[in-house]
């Protein structure tokens, strides 16, 4: 999965607009990344990137990976995860601007036959794989990962094909906000076809090349591959990178600080720039998300509070969460790259750079849980359907001597006994504890989740 977390921290609508705060300094933002680091235990290495009218400034702390001495900088390379919709969105704006291509084109029309688009109330087009607004789920249901460890790498365009021509949509068309992994890597793929080019290579040719990003790219050259930070897991263990070869529009970039700066730059006209006019019309696209002050752009995510907007995205995989926003009437962006797959993640520290009366969250360290040995005859009686909502259900299913959990849209990923009742997982900071009947058959599972205790009753 790639992770896309949303925390909107109890905003209310500003009553008139007040004068842009300047970023915090360069002592700031350390102690901040210090307590994130040392204190927390949220990450093993943040480079936090600043631009600004009086320029650009990097601030760094911690390793690019836990077991070696080398610090991050600028040009540290990190999994951006789905900060790479904004360059599909900005690929569809471009082709837009050239009169390649229009917001309202169907889908369908790119895709080769006998693939099929579902319907409902209208066809989905390319805008509403940008906005999020198709009524695609956030996975395909055929989703079925070889290794979870890497669960985008085997998924195939026959596979996506497939499942598009199959499924039945649950709403109408353009009804409702609901973020999809599936449709931007879908928005990617049709756009490439279009292009008659691989994704890496459009997104070379029209997005990085011109902006001079020569460290954002999805294929590593042996030097990028010397300056990759090492992903961990919430537990801060070294963990594998992701592939993204059929849905690589949702989130297979990997990039820089320093090169994100300079997409900032171009985005908020401190450097000239061809793709200038496209830019702007990603913000010219507005839809409601649902969420009190929050608007989806194309790409972008827009939020107002305190009398500004600030545009943002973030990203995530298994090891790396990333944010990367601006305030267009401030002129300020930030960019934060953490090499740590933490369920927060960098979000709170980007927005708090670019409005500081948004909150730092409250960061506990997570807790050190440790595998024991139980007898493997127990799993039977966990193994099952247990369901959170009508439409979220998780699978316990039981191979040899291991126990996997699986939610709805999602890859299955092993837990792992802490006692006879409790088990974690090494994926995310997330444990499960069962409950069992008179005879020992688990009749409930309770998540416990950033700080929240949800039950799913067993279901047949």
């Amino acid at each position: 999965m790639l992770r896309h977390v949303i925390v909107i921290l109890g905003l209310s609508a500003a009553a008139a607009a007040q004068t842009a705060t300047p970023v915090p300094t360069d002592a700031e933002i350390r102690r901040i990344l210090v307590e994130r680091i040392d204190a927390q235990r949220q990450s093993v290495g943040i480079v936090v990137g600043v631009i600004e009218p009086s320029g650009r400034r990097i601030v760094s702390y911690g390793r690019l990976a836990k077991d070696e001495a080398r610090t991050p900088d600028g040009d540290t390379v990190f999994e951006i995860g789905s900060i790479t919709k904004v360059f599909t969105s900005l690929l569809l704006a471009d082709a837009v601007q050239r009169h390649e291509a229009a917001l309202t084109d169907p889908v369908s029309k790119y895709l080769p036959p006998p693939a099929t688009m579902p319907e409902r109330g209208r066809a989905i087009t390319l805008q509403d794989l940008a906005t999020h607004t198709s009524g695609l789920p956030r996975l395909p249901g055929n989703m079925k990962p070889r290794d979870a460890a890497n669960p985008y790498a085997d998924y195939s365009v026959e596979q996506l094909y497939q499942f598009l021509s199959s499924y039945q949509l649950t709403r109408d068309v353009g009804a409702q906000y609901e973020y999809s992994n599936l449709g931007g890597g879908l928005l990617g793929h049709v756009l490439a076809l279009r292009a008659r080019m691989g994704y890496p290579s459009l997104v070379r040719a029209r997005v990085t090349a011109p902006l001079g990003m020569a460290n954002t790219a999805i294929a590593l050259s042996p030097e990028m591959k010397a300056r990759l930070a090492t992903g961990h897991s919430p537990a801060l263990l070294p963990v594998p990178n992701w592939d993204l070869p059929t849905l690589a529009g949702a989130g297979a970039l990997r990039s820089s600080t320093n090169d994100l700066l300079a997409f900032l730059a171009a985005n908020l006209g401190y450097a000239q720039s061809p793709l200038a006019p496209a830019m702007a019309a990603m913000l010219d696209v507005r839809r409601p998300t649902g969420v009190d002050n929050l608007e989806i752009a194309l790409g972008w995510h827009v939020l107002t509070t305190h009398g500004r907007q600030v545009v943002w995205h973030n990203g995530g995989t298994a090891g790396y969460r990333t944010f990367i926003g601006f305030d267009p009437a401030a002129r300020a962006g930030v960019v934060v790259l953490s090499n740590a797959g933490t369920a927060a993640g960098p979000d709170d520290i980007g927005r708090h750079l670019l409005d500081p009366q948004l909150p730092l969250l409250a960061q506990a360290a997570p807790a050190v849980h440790t595998e024991v040995a139980i007898d493997p005859k127990l799993y039977d009686a966990y193994a099952g359907r247990y369901q959170f909502a009508p439409a979220v259900l998780l699978t316990i299913s039981r191979t040899d001597n291991h126990l996997f959990a699986q939610l709805t849209g999602q890859p299955a990923f092993e837990i792992f006994p802490e006692s006879d009742t409790r088990f974690f997982l090494k994926v995310v900071d997330a444990q499960l504890t069962f409950e069992s009947d008179a005879q020992g058959r688990a009749t409930l599972v309770v998540l416990h989740q950033s700080g929240r205790d949800q039950r799913a009753t067993r279901v047949e």
